[in-house]
């Protein structure tokens, strides 16, 4: 189960409950989102299906605890083409 909950307009507090509970503080910069998006999907539908993503490549475990979005195309680097055409906003 992925629970997003924002915090502030960039701030999101995600909770992973897989084997264990996780919780990870996500920075979703204004740039970022529409970049990956176009602005066509809530910006919690971009971070659940962002960490859908990292579960289906790594444990809810090994996901860092504090990370900007951007982070993620740094270690997965098909991570934007996969996730906006999982969004439909290629």
């Amino acid at each position: 189960m992925i629970k997003v909950k924002k915090i502030t307009d960039t701030q999101f507090e995600v909770l992973v409950a897989e084997h264990r509970t996780t919780t990870h503080n996500v920075t979703v910069k204004p740039s970022y989102y529409q970049k990956l998006t176009g602005g066509k999907v809530p910006v919690e539908t971009l971070v659940e299906k962002s960490f859908e993503f990292l579960l289906e490549r790594e444990p809810n475990t090994s996901i860092l605890r504090r990370f900007d979005l951007t982070v993620i195309s740094r270690y997965f680097p098909d991570y934007e083409r996969t996730i906006q055409k999982r969004l439909g906003t290629q």
